[in-house]
């Protein structure tokens, strides 16, 4: 019995094999895997632009000279905010851009063209003084809790903290780290 069993697998070795023919697969199926791929690439970007970055173009000239009048910004909205950082944020239903120069519970104060906090002078890099005549509250200003307080890097435009007063942290919506230029290229 031996030998039959194995003649029997020498057989079976020789015999052709089976392959199994492979479906057609239809245009149809084509069609709901596309969409399927679409569907999700549109989901992780959703997510990425709801939750971790925000594309916005600047409209004005506010954070001149590093920012000008139709850039592009990505601004990272998970990012920590540190005094000196340029951020995007959210007032009067428009979009803006401007530094970060205290936080809550803080005390600014502008005088002579100069801006301290909690008593400190504080060194920036700026082309244009900073003053406060104009601005729409007085100073020292003691910034409220849950709050940041910005000002344009052009300090000619008033359109920051010294009219608006502390910005809420809910309207910021994070920090620009990437600025592309649309014009002069």
């Amino acid at each position: 019995m031996d030998n039959e069993a194995v003649k029997t697998e020498q057989q079976a070795d020789n015999a052709p094999k089976k392959t199994k023919k492979k479906k057609k697969r239809s245009a149809k199926y084509y069609l709901i895997e596309l969409l399927v791929k679409f569907c999700i690439t549109g989901l992780v970007l959703w997510i990425l632009l709801d939750f971790v970055v925000m594309i916005s173009v600047c409209h004005d000239n506010a954070s001149y000279p590093m920012i000008k009048d139709g850039d592009f910004c990505l601004t990272y909205r998970l990012a920590e905010l540190r005094q000196g950082d340029e951020i995007t944020y959210i007032k009067d239903s428009k979009v803006r851009l401007g530094r970060v120069i205290a936080f809550g519970g803080d005390t600014v104060d502008i005088k002579n063209d100069s801006v301290s906090v909690n008593g400190l002078n504080i060194a920036e890099n700026v082309v244009y003084p900073t003053g406060s005549q104009g601005s729409d509250i007085e100073f020292p200003y003691q910034i409220p809790e849950d709050c940041v307080f910005v000002l344009n890097d052009y300090r000619g435009d008033l359109s920051d903290s010294r009219s608006y007063g502390g910005i809420p942290r809910s309207g910021v919506k994070g920090v620009v780290v990437f600025i592309m230029r649309r014009r002069g290229i």
